[in-house]
C-alpha cells in the first residue's frame, strides 16, 4: 500500500507553480486509489491540485480567498458514488405520469387504485393509463384480466408494470392498438408469438391481458408515448433526479432506460438542461433494443441518439435484454428449473456476438441484463468473441455465473454491474426458494456473487436498479452494508452466501472509481486524484471503521459536485 508520504510527494505542488486553492479540505480522507488515506486536498476551478499531508495542502490556503473545511474527526471524506444501472428517468416521473402500485394485492388494486387512476387520467384527458409496480409473487394467483380492467376503464389504454419491469397487464384496447387481437376477440398473436417474451392466454383462446418479458415491452411501445413521456415532462423530472441523488451521495450514474417511452425525450431534455448549466451529476443513457425489434434499424437508433451527448450527458450505450428474473421464472438457466423449464432467451449467442461486433466498432458500449448463468455464459462470449475490449463491455445484475466464465470476463475486460443491493434473504427465503422450485436445484441460496469477481481481477460496480430495488435500499451505504454483511438492516435474516462477501474497501471501489470506469469517464472522476474533477462526499460516519451494521445509518452532510457544494443536510 502507498504511504501518505508517498502520496503527498506525488502530488506536491512544484515551487515554481504558486497558486492559491478555491477550497482546502482536512479530515479522514479515502481517496478510492488503492486504498488510500490522505489528510487533505485541495481544489482550484473545480479540479484536485493537490492530494496529500495537510501540511502540503496548507501551501494552497490563501486567507480571505480560500475556503477552509476542516472535516477532522467528523466522519469521512470519500469521492461522490455512483449507479451503474438504475431507471430514475421513469421511476421519479411516475408520480407525474401515472401510478404507483407498491405493496398492494389484487383486490386492492382492482377496487382502489385502478379507479383512481382511471378518475385521474379523464381529469387530465389522458390519451393512456400508465402504472408500474405490483408484485408477482403477490399477484400470481389472481393477476387480473383485461376483462377486469375493461369493466373498470375500457376507452383508454392501461398499461400496468410489475415491480421488477419485466411483465405487465393491460386492457383490450392497449392490445388491439399493440396489433395482438382485434376488438371483436379475433387473436392476431399468441402465446410466445412475440419474440423472447409471452401472452398469456386465457381458456376462451383469447389473451388474458398478461403479457410477460418482451411481449410487455413490445405493448408498451404502442402507448401514445409522445404524450405519455414529452420533452417538457422529462425537463421536470431531471432535475428531481438530480435532488434525490445528490441527497444520497451520488453524482453519477446510468440510466438502463434512456427510450422506455419509445422516443428521444428524455435524451433531449439532458442535453438541454446541461448545455443551460442545470446539470450537477453525470448521466449515462443507455439506448434499448428489444428481441422482437427489426435490428438494422433499432441500431440506426442507438446511432442516432449520439447527437444528444454533452459533457454531463453520455450516450455511448446499447441495452438488450438477455433473459428475464431467475426467480420470475424466465431466466434463463442451466440446468433447468425443478418443472423442466429453462426460462427465456431473447437472443441466440451468434445474434448477440454480431451485435457486440457492430455496436462495438460504432464506439459504443453494450450493457445487457443478464441473469440465469446460461444468460451470462452467452454474453460472455459474445463479448469474447466479437467485442473490442477497451470499450468495458458490461453484464448487468448477475444472479449467477459459471465457474468457467470469471476468466473469461477478465482476459476481455468484461465489467459487472452487480446486484450487491440483493445479496440477502429474510431467513426464510431460501427453502421458500425451493418449495416452489422458483430456481435450479443448488443456486437456492447462492445468488450475486462479488467477491468472486474482485478475486479473479474482475471490475465490479453497484447498482440500485431503482425503482425496481425489490424492497433493497437505493442509497450507497445501505448497499455497502449489505455488500460487506450479507443481510439487509431491519430484515430477519442471516448472512447470505458469505463466502462472497467483500470488505468495505471493494465495497467502496465499487460504488466510486468502478463506476466512472465503468462509464468510461475514470480520467476525470471516481477518485481523489490531482486533476480529477473534486467531486466528493463530507459523510457523517467514517463507514470504513464504525460497527458494520451502523453503516446504513451513514449519510451524506454535503455532496460536492465539480468543487461546488449541491447538496447539504
Amino acid at each position: 500500500m502507498t504511504t501518505m508520504t508517498d502520496y503527498s510527494e506525488k502530488n506536491m505542488r512544484q515551487d515554481s507553480v504558486k497558486t492559491s486553492a478555491d477550497l482546502v479540505v482536512y479530515g479522514k480522507i479515502f481517496t478510492a486509489q488503492n486504498n488510500q488515506i490522505v489528510e487533505a486536498f485541495a481544489v482550484k476551478d473545480g479540479k484536485y491540485v493537490y492530494v496529500g499531508d495537510k501540511a502540503g495542502a496548507e501551501a494552497f490556503v490563501e486567507e480571505g480567498r480560500t475556503e477552509v473545511v476542516d472535516y477532522t474527526g467528523k466522519g469521512l471524506v470519500m469521492p461522490s458514488c455512483g449507479n451503474g444501472h438504475a431507471h430514475y428517468s421513469t421511476g421519479v416521473a411516475l408520480p407525474i405520469i401515472g401510478t404507483v402500485v407498491l405493496g398492494t394485492t389484487p383486490d386492492t388494486f382492482l377496487n382502489e387504485i385502478l379507479p383512481a387512476a382511471v378518475k385521474k387520467a379523464r381529469e387530465a384527458k389522458a390519451t393512456v393509463i400508465f402504472g408500474f409496480g405490483w408484485n408477482y409473487h403477490t399477484f400470481r394467483d389472481h393477476i387480473p384480466t383485461r376483462q377486469q380492467l375493461d369493466a373498470i376503464c375500457s376507452d383508454i389504454p392501461i398499461y400496468f408494470a410489475d415491480d421488477e419491469g419485466h411483465k405487465g397487464i393491460a386492457n383490450t384496447i392497449c392490445l388491439v392498438k399493440a396489433g395482438i387481437m382485434k376488438a371483436d376477440g379475433t387473436v392476431l398473436k399468441k402465446d410466445k408469438d412475440i419474440r423472447g417474451g409471452e401472452i398469456v392466454m386465457g381458456a376462451d383462446g383469447t389473451p388474458t391481458g398478461f403479457l410477460k418479458e418482451q411481449a410487455g415491452t413490445y405493448t408498451r411501445f404502442s402507448l401514445d408515448n409522445e404524450n405519455l413521456y414529452p420533452v417538457d415532462v422529462a425537463k421536470t423530472v431531471i432535475p428531481q433526479i438530480q435532488e434525490h441523488l445528490l441527497s444520497e451521495g451520488y453524482t453519477m450514474y446510468i440510466d438502463g432506460w434512456g427510450n422506455y417511452f419509445n422516443n428521444y425525450n428524455f435524451f433531449k431534455a439532458a442535453q438541454q438542461l446541461d448545455q443551460a448549466g442545470k446539470m450537477n451529476f453525470v448521466l449515462g443513457l443507455t439506448y434499448e433494443v428489444e428481441s422482437w425489434m427489426d435490428v438494422e434499424e433499432a441500431l440506426k437508433g442507438a446511432a442516432d441518439v449520439q447527437q444528444y451527448a454533452t459533457t454531463r450527458v453520455k450516450t455511448n450505450w446499447l441495452k438488450l435484454f438477455m433473459d428475464g428474473t431467475v426467480e420470475g421464472g424466465t431466466g434463463f438457466v442451466d440446468p433447468l428449473y425443478p418443472d423442466g423449464h429453462q426460462g427465456l432467451a431473447n437472443w441466440t449467442e451468434e445474434e448477440l456476438t454480431d451485435i457486440t461486433r457492430r455496436t462495438n466498432a460504432k464506439g459504443i458500449t453494450m450493457h445487457i441484463h443478464t441473469m440465469g448463468n446460461k444468460a451470462v455464459n452467452y454474453v460472455v462470449s459474445a463479448y469474447a468473441n466479437g467485442g473490442r475490449d477497451e470499450l468495458r463491455n458490461t453484464l448487468v445484475h448477475v444472479r449467477n455465473v459459471n465457474a468457467e466464465d470469471y476468466q473469461r470476463m477478465a482476459d476481455h475486460n468484461m465489467y459487472v454491474v452487480s446486484g450487491m443491493l440483493w445479496h440477502h434473504c429474510p431467513s426464510w427465503a431460501a427453502d421458500y426458494v425451493r418449495e416452489h422450485g422458483l430456481a435450479p436445484v443448488g443456486v437456492e441460496d447462492k445468488s450475486y456473487p462479488m467477491k468472486s469477481y474482485f478475486d479473479k481481477g474482475i471490475h465490479m460496480t453497484s447498482h440500485s436498479d431503482f425503482p425496481a430495488t425489490s424492497g433493497s435500499p437505493d442509497d450507497p451505504f445501505g448497499i455497502m452494508e449489505i455488500a460487506v454483511t450479507g443481510v439487509m438492516a431491519g430484515e430477519n435474516g442471516t448472512p447470505w452466501w458469505p463466502e462472497e462477501c467483500i470488505t468495505r474497501e471493494q465495497a467502496i471501489e465499487s460504488l466510486t472509481i468502478n463506476i466512472a470506469r465503468q462509464m468510461l469517464i475514470d480520467n476525470e472522476r471516481g477518485s481523489v486524484s490531482t486533476g480529477k474533477y473534486a467531486d466528493f462526499l463530507l459523510v457523517n460516519k467514517d463507514v470504513l471503521t464504525c460497527p458494520v451494521t451502523e453503516i446504513h445509518e451513514a449519510k451524506p452532510v454535503a455532496t460536492y459536485f465539480e468543487g461546488k457544494k449541491v447538496f447539504s443536510m
